[in-house]
């Protein structure tokens, strides 16, 4: 076991849940920028919360000149605001992040107004009808029952509140389940490798960053890093694991608990080669699991720092199953995997040699 890897590996991760259980989606991320503030000041030789939301701590090097090195996990997760209140207490609403109809009807989700009330997801049409109940609705159908009347809930809530994804923090063998490890798995994975490195000389300024925005446009991260301006982005977040029945070998992008996800590209953004050769060598060197990563869709962070930053950027993920989802899985070994390579990187990433 690599040194200085703490206890997230037995019993409850309570730092893991309390991120993943904290409502935040676009815009509305102050549970979590509170959290992160609160971890950060005690690894960071400081800690700001700019006016966007995005939450940066700062660890200096002890070397002149040294190169900065930005590790960026987003803070929001995919949900929905309140858009109306129908005449019989329905609550209709609008998205914010991408969805996927499926995973939404159906669903238990937490309306944050004056009051926390719970709810279900439910179609507006064709519900009780049997010719039509086996099709998938869309979302500009959906809305949510509380139970609650138009008045009643008009004391408690208003157009604009955040509704989000009801789904518990289970720990099952080596497997997690939770809404929002997308990404708040990326923050506990900063959070971990700065523990990490408490009290270490490095030969780098290391910017740690829980960015806002992201499932609405790699927003935060674009500000953070037009502002540092890094030397090198890595961006730490979820990625597909295909690894189900009926997915071709060729498909499946990852697979669950084969180690950490080194990405080659996605559509947002190319990793620099001299990034993933550099990572490659310190997992065999370490013997930590790893798998290779090219993702035909999505984007994450990285897309953000190589457009607002020098341009060289890499990403580890997380494989999951049932992303975008109350119910994403994730495994312990691969996140057990991404916080010790994520640590030896920084110890090591004076050394990166950056290839085109």
């Amino acid at each position: 076991m690599a040194e200085g890897i703490v206890s997230y590996l037995y019993g409850q991760m309570k730092l893991l849940k309390e991120l993943c259980q904290a409502p935040g989606i676009p815009g509305r991320e102050q549970s979590v920028i509170d959290i992160m503030t609160r971890e950060l000041k005690k690894t960071a030789d400081s800690v700001l919360v700019d006016s966007f939301g995005n939450v940066l701590g700062f660890k200096k090097s002890n070397k002149k000149n040294a190169p900065k090195i930005m590790i960026a996990g987003h803070m929001d997760e995919i949900g929905f605001v309140v858009s109306h209140i129908n005449e019989k207490g329905f609550v209709y609403f609008s998205g914010r992040g991408g969805h996927i109809p499926k995973n939404i009807c159906a669903q238990r989700v937490n309306i944050y107004g004056k009051k926390t009330l719970s709810g279900v997801i439910e179609s507006a049409s064709k519900i009780g009808q049997q010719s039509t109940r086996n099709e998938l609705p869309s979302i500009t159908d959906m809305y949510v029952d509380t139970g609650y009347t138009k008045k009643e809930l008009e004391k408690l809530i208003e157009v604009g509140d955040p509704i989000v994804m009801d789904g518990p923090f289970v720990e099952q063998g080596q497997t997690m389940m939770s809404k929002a490890f997308d990404n708040r798995v990326g923050c506990y994975i900063v959070l971990e490798v700065m523990k990490n490195l408490k009290g270490k000389k490095l030969a780098c300024d290391v910017y740690a960053l829980g960015s806002a925005q992201e499932e609405v446009g790699v927003r935060g991260a674009k500000g953070a890093a037009k502002s540092v301006n890094p030397d090198i982005g890595i961006a730490l977040d979820i990625t597909a694991a295909f690894d189900t029945p009926g997915v071709a070998p060729q498909n499946q992008v990852t697979r669950l608990g084969e180690g950490v996800a080194i990405k080659i590209n996605d559509m947002g953004a190319i990793s620099n080669h001299g990034i993933v050769k550099h990572f490659r060598a310190l997992a065999k060197k370490h013997k930590i699991s790893h798998q290779n990563e090219i993702l035909p869709f999505g984007g994450t962070d990285a897309m953000g720092m190589q457009l607002f930053g020098s341009g060289a950027v890499g990403c580890l993920s997380i494989p999951t199953r049932n992303a975008h989802s109350a119910n994403e899985m994730i495994n312990k070994n691969d996140l057990k995997a991404s916080i010790d390579l994520l640590t030896k990187f920084l110890e090591t990433a004076h050394l990166v040699k950056l290839e085109f």
